[in-house]
């Protein structure tokens, strides 16, 4: 007998529930998940879709039945004409082969390679905070800075000082249009219209495209440690095959997104959540005075930081950096017993599910400690899951231990009165306004 027919808002009579997703995405698929429950089925305008939100659910579209799930959205196809065809955006056989060449640069023992350049980073970050106590700063801005010149020394291999006035913003920008044009009833992949917005778009592309396009070249007459340079060097295991300049280029678009605007989003709400739950931040500042004394953290000191790893997995349940992955539906299917009709779209949201009741106890709080015990399959998935999880988790979350056990050691931060706390549910989960804090 088939499915039944998901419930869901009915919405708008001709646009369903796009004004709603345009004004407040998260408002709307967490109060849908609580009105309807864990498949929830919705009209964006000609569109049908549905939000599914059981770890089974999540399950069966990311691992078990992840060939059904493709990557034919209006995000994705949005995102291909600023990333190109890497591994966060390509499919099928193309895709697998990416995976097989860069699979042994991202070894745990060649990440771990680069946990010096990362503490080194972080500690010259901690003395910059230091020497500016009781000063007010953007933590956000100042995560940026410092996630982009980790990720500019150690995976690309150049000083991203040289450009770091212009890729931020430039990503940025990019980033929010990506999302903006994804919510329009009339959807183009690709700028065509010779509107202002089109050519700022087309203006910070080509600035990426010089800056990576010069950093290739570099690498190219001079190879280094860096992923780049492994990724230049490495070949497919099975076809003998290399990357070539376009795929390279591709996918050192790639890891300025995946590397520099997720984990300084994930550090931002860390911090946030550790000014409200002082009793969490004692407990970290504890651990890192019992397993470190007065020197700062190395590579070598994370399995001993059990907590600090609780707190970046508890940030990450809140405020998951990817808060939302869609998928296109290649064959009908059927989930918790309701219909998933082949053409449509599906959604899961780290965000949603990371506040499940039925899953996690007190869902909105702040306890590091419920990441003592194992969680269910589909619960908890801040990087995705099945054989589309980021190939980049580990380097992200050494990152995230070693930057937050350096600078919470030295300092701490203090919400500015006054400052409004708003997600920003863009491409990544940033802070609408910042994070105006106090060093103190």
């Amino acid at each position: 007998m088939p499915g039944k027919i998901a419930p869901g808002p009915r919405g708008h009579l001709l646009l369903g529930s796009l004004p709603a997703a345009r004004r407040d995405p998260i408002k709307l698929f967490m109060e849908s998940f609580r009105d309807y429950g864990e498949v929830v089925r919705f009209r964006f305008g000609p569109m049908v879709a549905h939000l599914v939100s059981s770890p089974s659910g999540v399950n069966q579209i990311l691992a078990e039945n992840n060939k059904n799930y493709g990557k034919q959205t209006r995000g994705y196809a949005s995102l291909r004409y600023v990333l190109g065809n890497g591994l966060l955006t390509s499919e099928g056989e193309f895709w697998k082969r990416q995976r097989r060449i860069a699979q042994p640069a991202f070894h745990r023992q060649r990440i771990a390679g680069f946990g010096q350049a990362m503490a080194r980073a972080a500690a010259e970050a901690a003395a910059s905070f230091e020497a500016r106590r009781g000063q007010v700063i953007d933590v956000a801005e100042e995560m940026m800075r410092l996630t982009l010149r980790i990720v500019g020394e150690t995976l690309l291999g150049y000083d991203p000082s040289d450009a770091a006035g212009e890729v931020g913003p430039a990503l940025a920008f990019l980033l929010t249009m990506v999302n903006q044009r994804t919510s329009r009833l009339v959807f183009f992949g690709r700028p065509l219209l010779p509107t202002p917005e089109n050519f700022r778009i087309r203006r910070s592309l080509a600035t990426l495209d010089a800056i990576v396009q010069r950093i290739i070249a570099e690498r190219r007459k001079a190879p280094g440690d860096d992923l780049l340079s492994m990724l230049m060097e490495a070949t497919d295991e099975v076809t003998g095959e290399k990357m070539d300049d376009r795929q390279l280029r591709d996918e050192a678009m790639t890891i300025f997104l995946a590397g520099h605007e997720t984990t300084s989003n994930a550090l931002t709400w860390t911090f946030l959540l550790l000014a409200r739950y002082p009793a969490a931040l004692r407990e970290l500042r504890a651990e890192l005075l019992q397993v470190l004394g007065n020197r700062d953290p190395t590579p070598a000191d994370l399995p001993r930081l059990r907590f600090t790893k609780m707190v970046v997995e508890e940030s990450m349940r809140l405020y998951p950096p990817a808060w939302m992955i869609a998928r296109s539906v290649s064959q009908a299917d059927e989930i918790g017993g309701y219909q998933i009709p082949a053409g449509s779209i599906v959604f899961v949201s780290p965000y949603v599910v990371h506040r499940h009741p039925g899953v996690w106890q007190d869902p909105e709080g702040f306890d590091p400690h419920r990441f003592a015990a194992e969680k269910p399959r589909g619960a908890y998935f801040p990087f995705g899951g099945g054989p589309r999880m980021c190939i980049g988790n580990g380097f992200a979350t050494m990152e995230a231990e070693l930057v937050l056990a350096t600078i919470a050691r030295r300092v701490r931060f203090e919400l500015q009165p006054g400052h409004r706390v708003v997600p920003d549910p863009s491409i990544t989960l940033r802070p609408r306004y910042g994070m105006k804090m106090r060093v103190s």
